[in-house]
């Protein structure tokens, strides 16, 4: 197999006419990869995605292929994979203010031009979930667009399109992960199109690394919620002495610790199984 890609937590190889998609342990924040690794991250990132492939297959079509159809050296971090045309973009539902969301929203009162109403506060509940897309950066890092902006980069229909599924995959997602007590904030999700033009979710959906979740019972609106994933890492690193930049620093072992037992927290709590 020919490696064609390699990300901060993925690896892409091509198969034939498949992508083998191979999930790593590694952990990244600010866009800078950490030199430890979470043990079972990889893992647990495939396998509570193909769970949720499987949950909202009537709401979108996805990209899975095979969850088995794998190098054994790979098995239950792999998935074999449609390739795709993924669209430049990445598309983020959010339900709830926080990160850059609440930062935009104080000095403007709107999230990626979306007006909101006024006296919203850190973690508040939105009216209504909001459509919030930004860039795909190959460097540096990810801006807010319009949906203006995304209307010019892939035209009006597809942008239409791509904002009606994100926001009905948050609101299943949402829905469903509200049921076993658990708060999705916001969800950054990625698409592309098979060949013959369907449009297909792609990548991973709905896991700690993509999305932020909160324990409901624990919400209350007016300060920083308790993360189920990756942020617990982003706010460990924000009490260091460290600017954001490579050679990010080692996780100590009660962090690592702690980080993988939110990420099977999580992963317990929506699909019901055992890790």
């Amino acid at each position: 197999m020919e490696l064609v890609h390699s990300g901060k937590v993925r690896e892409v190889y091509a198969d034939g006419d498949d992508l083998i998609l191979v999930a790593s342990d590694r952990v990244s924040v600010y866009d800078v990869i950490l030199p430890t690794e979470i043990p079972d991250k990889g893992k647990i990132l495939t396998q509570l995605s193909l769970w949720w492939f499987e949950q909202l297959a009537d709401v979108v079509p996805n990209h899975v292929v095979s969850a088995s159809d794998v190098p054994e050296k790979w098995a239950g971090r792999a998935i074999r994979c449609r390739r795709l045309d993924m669209l430049p973009v990445e598309w983020i539902a959010r339900g709830y203010l926080a990160g850059l969301g609440l930062k935009e929203y104080e000095k403007q009162g709107t999230v990626s031009g979306v007006p909101l109403p006024p006296g919203l506060v850190q973690s508040s509940k939105l009216p209504e979930p909001i459509f919030t897309p930004t860039t795909k950066a190959t460097e540096g890092h990810d801006e807010f667009m319009t949906f203006d902006d995304v209307v010019a980069e892939i035209g009006a229909g597809t942008a239409e399109e791509l904002r009606r599924v994100t926001l009905d995959v948050y609101r299943r997602g949402a829905a469903l992960a509200a049921e076993r007590g658990i708060i999705i904030a916001d969800t950054k999700l990625e698409f592309g199109r098979a060949p013959d033009g369907t449009l297909m979710l792609a990548d991973e959906v709905l896991t700690p690394d993509s999305s932020r979740f909160w324990p409901a019972d624990a919400w209350e609106p007016g300060r920083p919620q308790q993360g189920l994933d990756k942020q617990f890492v982003r706010d460990w690193s924000a009490t260091l002495d460290w600017d954001r930049t490579p050679p990010g620093p080692a996780i100590p072992p009660e962090i690592v610790e702690a980080t993988r037992d939110r990420y099977i927290n999580v992963y317990e709590r929506l699909t019901g199984r055992r890790w």
